[in-house]
């Protein structure tokens, strides 16, 4: 086998590590230098330490213990750069070149490895590349606390926001009380000549009672708080309903309806409070969106195993853009803010939520800004169409009864007591729980309409009283709040109290509890 050319002084202390190994790895020969830097004799590696021909990314440059993996390789075979580990257990970086011979048949490798630093200088590029890596995990889980807290924050901010609505809904509903009684009281009063203009109050206090609703409703589906009462639904009678909601509205706007009802029996097994205000909500939309004189069509029909309600209209329509985002809350359309009609943004967002939680789903479709829109809202059939008494509001007329009012707002109880007395009732009022209590001692009324907001005492505790005094077990009780969530009317009802009523007051419903008394 010949040597290494050159002087063997030259090979021993040459500034890299030199060394020669046959083709099976085995070291044959290894300069001064790299036993040196390794802290071996040479006697410790020639001869007995095999070297591995091939030369993979993590395999190890050694077979003895004493090597790291291989860190990677550099334009090919013959140039790896690695880490070595000493006699000591220190790591050392070495940069190697491979030159492989061919002698008498024999397969030989020369090996030189070159120093890529100082051993101080290497460590202290570790402990920069650890603080560097620490630096940047650090700055991670900066990021994600700040992302936790800003989530945080959102949710803080959305949870506010749905308060908020929830309790603007009830405060908005306190001045409404009044003016429907006030209004009703009119209409008992006044002449066929103060008639159009009564209608006039009548339909924008109705309006804005629904915008109001609205807002209480989109509170509870974003809260997750709405809870359906479901029951055997005609829809037809929905929509008869919804159509006499709207009519007025729609008879001042000169709009043309068209209306087929192609499924008078189809039956959906719903909550038809909610459903109602789906309709109502579509033809709403449909009319305030729609010029004067425009064309307005309400169609019911079944499709397979669904109902399906569709609202058209010749109106404004809806960019291609923003089919997909007009059932957002607080959607906006240009075109319907330059009419000044944008409304709330909210109406939509409650057709869709309401008809989600029944299992069913709303489209919206158009071909354009100008050129009308459709809904159209479809929703699983009841497993057996059966018709169930149909939904129309009870017009009974009140029967003489002596009724106590108590409520705090003045003007709603001397309304409400107005619009008693001239129905025929004995009415008389109080504005808290103790006057309430101090009047039924010389004073035996039929019926009590307590609202639950008392500055002395709450509508719950007042009712528990009431049903402890001589005859209180046989009064009707009926409480009138602001607050009209399921749990607040669980909360009226497990104090005593017979129904329950949101304010503004539907009079509807109360004639017929007078009337079924």
């Amino acid at each position: 086998m010949n040597e290494l050319p050159g002087d063997d002084t030259l090979y021993q202390h040459a500034p890299c590590g030199l060394l020669l190994t046959d083709g099976a790895g085995l070291i044959l020969r290894a300069n001064a230098t790299l036993c040196r830097w390794l802290g071996y004799s040479a006697g410790a590696l020639v001869g007995k330490v095999r070297i591995q021909d091939r030369l993979p990314v993590g395999t190890r440059l050694f077979h003895q213990t004493h090597c790291l993996p291989l860190l990677q390789v550099q334009g090919s075979v013959a140039q790896l750069q690695v880490e070595i580990r000493d006699s000591a257990g220190q790591r050392m970086p070495v940069l190697v070149n491979i030159v492989r011979r061919m002698q008498d048949g024999e397969v030989f490798n020369e090996w030189a490895l070159f120093a890529v630093n100082e051993r101080r200088s290497y460590e202290r590029e570790l402990l920069a590349a650890r603080k560097s890596a620490e630096q940047a995990l650090e700055a991670r889980l900066d990021a994600e606390t700040r992302l936790r807290e800003l989530n945080v924050a959102l949710s803080d901010a959305d949870r506010r926001k749905d308060e908020f609505l929830a309790t603007l809904s009830h405060e908005l509903r306190n001045p409404l009380a009044p003016m429907r009684s006030a209004i009703e009281v009119l209409k008992l009063e006044a002449g066929a000549e103060k008639r159009p203009l009564l209608d006039v109050f009548d339909r924008q206090l109705h309006h804005l009672t629904h915008l109001v609703d609205d807002l209480m409703e989109v509170s509870r589906i974003t809260q997750g708080r709405m809870e359906l009462r479901r029951e055997p639904v005609l829809l037809a009678d929905i929509v008869r309903g919804a159509l006499e909601d709207v009519a007025a509205g729609m008879r001042a706007a000169r709009h043309v309806l068209a209306v087929e009802i192609a499924a008078p029996h189809a039956v959906v097994d719903a909550d038809p409070t909610r459903l109602f205000q789906v309709v109502v909500n579509l033809l709403t939309n449909a009319c305030k969106y729609t010029p004067h004189g425009g064309a307005i069509a309400l169609g019911l029909d079944i499709e397979g195993r669904e109902a399906v309600i569709h609202v058209r209209d010749s109106g404004i329509g809806i960019p291609a853009h923003a089919l997909d985002s007009v059932f957002d809350m607080f959607s906006q359309l240009k075109p319907a803010l330059d009419r000044s009609k944008g409304g709330l943004g909210i109406g939509l967002a409650l057709v869709r939520g309401i008809v989600g939680l029944h299992g069913g789903s709303v489209t919206a479709a158009s071909e354009g800004e100008g050129r009308g829109s459709t809904f159209t809202v479809r929703l699983p059939l009841a497993a057996v169409q059966v018709t169930p008494d149909s939904l129309e509001a009870a017009h009974d007329a009140v029967r003489p009864a002596s009724v106590l009012v108590v409520d705090d707002n003045v003007d709603a109880a001397e309304t409400l007591q107005m619009f008693l007395e001239l129905s025929g009732c004995i009415a008389r009022v109080a504005h808290d729980g103790a006057a309430a209590l101090d009047l039924l001692e010389r004073f035996t009324p039929q019926v009590a309409l307590f609202d639950i907001g008392l500055p002395d005492m709450n509508g719950y505790e007042l009712a528990r009283r009431v049903r402890r005094l001589p005859g209180g077990a046989d009064m009707l009780l009926i409480a009138a709040t602001g607050w009209g969530q399921e749990a607040d009317k669980q909360l009226a009802f497990d104090a005593g109290f017979d129904h329950h009523l949101t304010k503004p007051i539907d009079f509807d419903k109360l004639r017929a509890l007078l009337a079924a008394r």
